[in-house]
């Protein structure tokens, strides 16, 4: 290693002894500098003023005053370096570097008077009762800070809160089953008025045809707005009830999309055991309303199925007149309904005042909210389906009657939540009701219509349920949410009167069947047959019948095998007291309890 010199003090051979003179030079060398080290500095702290004087916390004026404050000993001893570093920053303060100190305990204590004068109120500019009102703050959210009012002036403002706005004025709520044969054009219809009156928007139908197209499925796109199940989307069949709602000028509408096919009517009752008008739909195209018409479609299965769920008004929609077999022709049109009145009059449809028809046309939309050109159909010019439904007048409720919500389905999101309709009274949350028949109470915690977050749902409204003090395994279809006060009648045996619709034999005491009674589906054995009832003439005959056959009308007493079950009386209340019986894939009879036994 060269030195500054420019001599080498490397030794040119290890053995090679070093010389006095050049060690002791070398020592004094290193020793000059590391005298001048400061040992006993303290450690180095980034950002850390080691001159800075102790903070010492004042916890009020007078004891500030009281206490001077004392000079600050370091057990560190100070260096002439330190003391020379320490002048030159006093130097700078007395060159108007820093405050004056008297300026600076001024400033201080009109600070402190100003804190006091915010605290107590006294301000002349600031009312704390106004800055601070205390209703606003219960609706504070997170993002929201109350400020010092000289601040105030750039805070950053508060959300504007949506519910202070004018108060939503409740429509009427109507409930609308789409029924028919399988393959009518039911979920096509729903999903088009959905479409129609804006509840899918156009990039998401666009991606439905796409999705459709490489499927192979063209012409099933709409049908998957209301589709949304896998399942339904390959085999083109609506298995469960799809549900969807949208909004005229007057009337809020709730669609139920009911399934067509023949194994899934059980699932078709519950969705019309929940509507108020039925639109049964028919395919006018050539073979199809001949199959759906026939003693095994189901239009006419259906048909009887919604007179028996309590629906007064049923709309006939003749689907499909713009197929290359109809072509918008009239006559075919005339033909269909001309069969359809007589079984809908047998049904129990008044073909005056409970149907009505018209033409639609579920792919291009036609006749669904506008009504198109007369080129196209001269012989039909409104109104059309949504301004039919639309000018529908109101129905009635049992809104002072006690509550009465029949569940539907129930699962589990962060506590129970409940499906079902309501249909008497009025429900609001915070409300305490009965869950029967197992007399539990739960405490209605959150309550929606129709997705949309509510304090009261009104009769006739499709509501979820969030209530606690129940699991979600304890709850079953079928179940009714009652008053504390005022339950609902509960039984196992009971007397009902039953019309005979179609059974090939003889139906004797010891028959069972399936029974759909609002939404409950439990099996029945009837345990003895009363009498039976002419039609004609209303009489009942003296002697107990051995047996009861298609066509008769008869009273029975019935007994639920599965337990007690919830039940009303049909006089006292129609929608807890109609009853469907199915046996083997298909309806035997219907009826309406006359009384619960035990």
């Amino acid at each position: 290693m060269a030195s500054e010199t420019g001599n080498s003090n490397a030794p040119d051979s290890w053995d090679q002894d070093v010389k006095d003179e050049t060690c002791s030079t070398d020592a004094n060398e290193l020793s000059k500098p590391l005298s001048a080290l400061n040992v006993n500095a303290p450690a180095f702290v980034p950002g850390k003023n080691v001159f800075a004087r102790e903070f010492v916390p004042k916890l009020s004026p007078s004891d500030a005053d009281e206490s001077p404050e004392a000079p600050i000993e370091s057990s560190m001893p100070i260096t002439e370096q330190d003391t020379e570093i320490m002048e030159s920053v006093e130097t700078d303060e007395d060159k108007g570097g820093g405050k004056d100190q008297e300026t600076a305990d001024e400033e201080k204590d009109q600070e402190t008077a100003d804190d006091d004068a915010w605290a107590k109120g006294e301000d002349e500019d600031v009312d704390v009762d106004d800055e601070l009102d205390l209703e606003e703050m219960e609706g504070l959210e997170e993002e929201d800070v109350i400020l010092h009012p000289e601040l105030q002036a750039v805070a950053i403002p508060k959300k504007k809160d949506a519910s202070k706005g004018p108060p939503k004025v409740k429509k009427e709520h109507v409930n609308v089953v789409f029924i028919g044969h399988v393959d009518a054009g039911k979920s096509t219809i729903g999903g088009h008025i959905m479409y129609l009156t804006g509840q899918v928007d156009k990039r998401t139908l666009e991606k439905y045809e796409r999705e459709a197209k490489e499927k192979n499925r063209e012409t099933w796109y709409l049908s998957w707005a209301l589709d949304t199940n896998l399942e339904e989307r390959e085999k083109g069949k609506t298995v469960e009830v799809g549900r969807a709602f949208f909004e005229t000028t007057n009337k809020h509408f709730t669609i139920l999309d009911a399934p067509g096919h023949k194994s899934f009517v059980p699932n078709m009752i519950g969705g019309a055991s929940q509507a108020d008008v039925a639109v049964l739909v028919i395919s006018a195209r050539r073979g199809e309303f001949e199959t759906g018409f026939e003693r095994g479609g189901q239009t006419r299965e259906h048909a009887m199925l919604v007179k028996t769920s309590g629906v007064k008004h049923l709309i006939v929609v003749i689907n499909k007149m713009d197929d290359p077999t109809v072509e918008w022709a009239e006559d075919r049109y005339i033909e269909c309904r001309d069969k359809l009145i007589p079984y809908l009059k047998k049904c129990g449809f008044n073909p005056k005042t409970d149907l009505f028809f018209l033409p639609v046309s579920g792919l291009n939309g036609a006749f669904l909210k506008d009504v198109p050109d007369e080129k196209i159909c001269p012989w039909y010019r409104g109104p059309s389906l949504i301004d039919y439904l639309d000018s529908l007048p109101p129905i009635s409720r049992a809104q002072d009657q006690p509550v009465r919500v029949p569940i539907v389905d129930r699962y589990k999101d962060m506590g129970s939540i409940l499906l079902g309709k309501v249909e008497s009274g009025v429900v609001s949350r915070n409300q305490t009701l009965f869950l029967m028949p197992n007399r539990m109470p739960v405490k209605v915690m959150t309550l929606w219509s129709d997705d949309e977050e509510t304090d009261s749902a009104n009769p006739g409204e499709n509501v979820k349920i969030k209530v606690s003090g129940i699991e979600e395994e304890d709850v079953s279809p079928g179940f009714v949410l009652c008053p504390v006060d005022n339950v609902c009648h509960t039984g196992k045996v009971f007397d009902a009167q039953i019309v005979i619709l179609e059974h090939k034999s003889i139906i004797c005491a010891g028959y069972s069947a399936v029974m759909h009674i609002h939404s409950c589906a439990e099996e029945v054995t009837i345990k003895a047959l009363i009498c039976i009832i002419d039609k004609k003439t209303g009489e009942k005959t003296k002697l107990k019948p051995k047996f009861i056959k298609q066509d008769q009308i008869g009273i029975a007493r019935l007994e639920v095998n599965g337990g007690v079950i919830c039940m009303e009386t049909f006089k006292e209340f129609p929608q807890m007291g109609r009853f469907t019986l199915r046996d083997e894939g298909r309806t035997v009879a219907i009826g309406k309890v006359l009384k619960v036994i035990e």
